[in-house]
């Protein structure tokens, strides 16, 4: 019999609260899991709609007024569907803000991002962990995992597209420095910090926009791989570094469904060419309808580092521990060693389905 594979969750889960996750998530799996994410609970539940009141009653900035229509709505291009002007699709049942601009004479450096609340939740979520250690809920070997948004993310959920430019590095520079608060709370080896990188795939599928490059090609491939360099660069050694490739799970869809794993294999290779250190875990998502091997193909040209593991996110509840057995078999057909997973977090999804999940985890 072969071992049992590795699990990963990539972040959210749609539970009460960050004991409720650490409880359920450490009897379920915490045998099969290497670290354990708090489940982004809450208002965090939302990934980045929430980082909002970071620009509220932020003088540089105002509502575009290109985006309001009568009565304060936002326009909808998608009949059926909330979406953002730009097709951005967001969790149905309630509009999406409008996103801002700077106002008229602004300059980059007049611009002030106000706290994003990364370091508090974390700091919070790992004494909690602690405790459960020491009451046995949680297995002691799991380290604390950290999943964190590009500034992408932000930009391309709370910004004009024109503004990307001058809000960008300061974003960015923010979000840096609260990853950096969590580093120094939080003991390294005890610690793994994961960049969810969605609009970058975006941006790599063409259908995202990128303001530094016009369209798909060498200069936005080279915009894209320089931007998350930034970013997994300043993650020390010591933390463990995760890179989940995100093709989004906004009201239970993906904004585009991948047509292989080639686009991922191609941006982890490149990625990890420009690293100054290794990348511990890549996540990359596999449709519930993609059992072929035309899919799983490009993952012989993997060039993963010795320490680097691969989670594919192939387990889906849809059609539960079968379906993720033969996703599995057609998997391995290409590429033996590697970790299971879902498609995404799963925040946003009722919470009486969330036990059933990562039961399908543990048994596939």
């Amino acid at each position: 019999m072969e071992p049992r594979r590795e699990v990963l969750l990539v972040g959210s889960v749609g539970l009460r609260d960050n004991e409720e996750v650490f409880r359920t998530v450490g009897s379920l799996l915490g045998a099969r899991m290497a670290r354990i994410p708090d489940g982004e609970t809450g208002e965090r539940s939302t990934w980045v709609l929430r980082l909002r009141s970071a620009l509220e009653n932020n003088p540089a900035f105002e509502v575009d007024p290109a985006e309001l229509v009568a009565g304060g709505r936002i326009t909808h291009p998608t009949e059926g569907t909330r979406t953002w002007k730009g097709g951005d699709v967001v969790e149905c049942g309630a509009p999406p803000p409008p996103r801002l601009r700077l106002r008229t004479g602004v300059q980059g450096e007049d611009i002030r991002i106000g706290r994003l609340g990364y370091p508090e939740a974390a700091i919070e979520s790992y004494r909690v962990l602690c405790r459960l250690r020491g009451e046995g809920a949680v297995p002691k070997h799991l380290r604390f995992q950290v999943a964190l948004p590009t500034a992408a993310a932000f930009l391309n959920a709370h910004v004009v597209y024109e503004h990307h430019a001058l809000v960008e590095p300061v974003y960015r520079e923010c979000l840096l420095r609260e990853m950096e608060e969590i580093v120094a709370a939080i003991p390294r080896h005890d610690l793994a910090i994961q960049w969810d990188v969605s609009t970058e795939m975006g941006q790599w599928e063409g259908v995202r926009h990128a303001w530094f490059a016009d369209a798909k090609g060498a200069a936005l491939k080279e915009g894209v791989i320089g931007r998350l360099a930034l970013h997994c660069n300043r993650v020390p050694r010591g933390v463990q570094l995760g890179v989940h490739l995100c093709y989004g799970s906004y009201g239970g869809r993906h904004w585009k469904e991948p047509e292989s794993t080639a686009n991922m294999v191609e941006v982890h290779n490149r990625l990890a060419e420009r690293l100054e250190r290794p990348i511990d875990y890549i996540h990359m998502p596999v449709p519930a309808d993609r059992t072929d091997g035309a899919y799983f193909a490009p993952l012989r040209g993997l060039k993963l580092h010795p320490g680097t593991k691969l989670f594919l996110g192939l387990v889906h509840d849809s059609d539960g521990v079968d379906g993720t057995r033969k996703r599995i078999a057609a998997a391995e057909a290409h590429l033996r060693d590697f970790g299971i997973a879902a498609e995404c977090g799963f925040g946003r999804r009722p919470p009486e389905t969330i036990p059933g999940l990562l039961r399908v985890h543990a048994e596939a």
